[in-house]
């Protein structure tokens, strides 16, 4: 039945113009947004180490709503995702760069609760120790960067 799902979908995938558009575009979008919101905050989060500790709460204040933005894209880059795979799945199974580009994924996601925890202990504690929270988002920013990077090279390099 799976493999008969897949037939049909690559098949589909393969002969319209429009859903490959519509599939590539999602992908495309969710991660300008998820990847945009990310480093935007990043960025914030970074050269607040610079700033008092009032701007700071009002940061990581702000930093708790940019977190829902970022799922939401990285909802539609994985659902994307999944069926750009369906519709190659030989393909795929068989690339190192794809492999390569999942694991960085799954490091993105890892490091994103990373940031995400951060910031709420260092919310809730009241704290002004930044170093955790800080060097999670230093990784963000190159881990986006790179995961993007071993996407553009997927259909050049295999």
């Amino acid at each position: 039945m799976v493999a008969e799902w897949l037939a049909w979908w690559s098949s589909a995938y393969s002969n319209s113009a429009g859903l490959r558009t519509a599939i590539g575009f999602a992908h495309v979008a969710g991660l300008l947004v998820g990847g945009g919101c990310a480093i935007a905050a990043d960025r914030m989060t970074i050269l607040a180490k610079r700033w008092d500790f009032a701007e700071r709460r009002s940061h990581l204040r702000t930093l708790r709503h940019t977190h829902e933005m970022v799922l939401t894209g990285l909802a539609v880059v994985i659902a994307s995702g999944v069926l750009l795979f369906a519709a190659d799945v030989d393909t795929f199974l068989h690339s190192k760069v794809f492999w390569i580009k999942m694991a960085l994924v799954v490091a993105l996601m890892v490091n994103g609760w990373r940031v995400w925890s951060a910031g709420h202990a260092t919310l809730a504690s009241g704290s002004d120790d930044w170093r955790r929270l800080h060097a999670a988002a230093f990784a963000s920013m190159v881990l986006w960067l790179v995961t993007t990077l071993a996407g553009a090279a997927l259909p050049n390099v295999g």
